[in-house]
């Protein structure tokens, strides 16, 4: 998930330097909301393995 991430926010940005400011501002949006959604996800797997006693 981080992957497309990375993918919606590089396109994001050329696509910002080409002038397609309504791509840049879609990709931008999703690759916020991806971010996002990853690090809620990351959050959620790290307190149920500290929950259940496992390590890092």
């Amino acid at each position: 998930m981080l992957h497309w991430t990375i993918t919606f926010l590089i396109l994001a940005l050329v696509a910002g330097l080409l002038g397609f400011t309504a791509v840049a501002g879609t990709s931008f949006a999703i690759a916020k909301v991806l971010f996002f959604v990853f690090l809620v996800l990351l959050l959620v797997s790290f307190f149920s393995n500290a929950l259940r006693g496992k390590a890092p």
